[in-house]
């Protein structure tokens, strides 16, 4: 499985560590974000990693900023992205089983690497449940496709 990594300055060194996380495990590691400390621009490292996500260079994708929420508005613009932000195990694993959510984001200001590891885990070990799921992610990606903008 290949996974789209993000990060801006204030997520460099947790980035890091998911990213070594994730590689021990035997994912493959598409880095998207900023290895340097300097002030940076979140959206100009979340949307490069959400389009790799959508158009299926990579299966799945996380974001990482200060708060987890800047990272997750910018990816969630994406069409057939659904980005969830985390600050805890459980609302990420029901992400995935209800919501079929295919990134994920948390903030290095929020979680340390214990807890984004935990976060990580139960969103990578979780799987769709379909069945009435299914009728809601439809939904969800109707109210996308009604509220595309067609001009510039």
């Amino acid at each position: 499985m290949k996974i789209a990594i993000a990060n801006d300055h204030a997520a460099t060194d947790l980035k890091k560590e998911i990213k070594g996380y994730l590689e021990e495990k035997g994912y493959e590691v598409v880095n998207f974000g900023t290895d340097g400390y300097e002030s940076c621009h979140y959206p100009e490292y979340a949307e490069p990693a959400a389009n790799a996500v959508a158009s299926g260079e990579c299966d799945l994708g996380i974001l990482i900023c200060g708060s987890g929420v800047g990272v997750s508005l910018c990816a969630n613009k994406v069409n057939g992205i659904r980005c969830v932000v985390c600050s805890e195990p459980y609302s990420a694993q029901m992400s995935r089983r209800h919501n079929d959510t295919n990134m994920l984001a948390f903030g290095a200001r929020v979680v340390g690497v214990d807890m984004a590891k935990m976060i990580v885990d139960a969103w990578l070990g979780a799987e769709f449940e379909g069945g009435r799921h299914q009728t809601r992610v439809d939904m969800m990606m109707d109210i996308e496709r009604r509220n595309r903008c067609t001009t510039v």
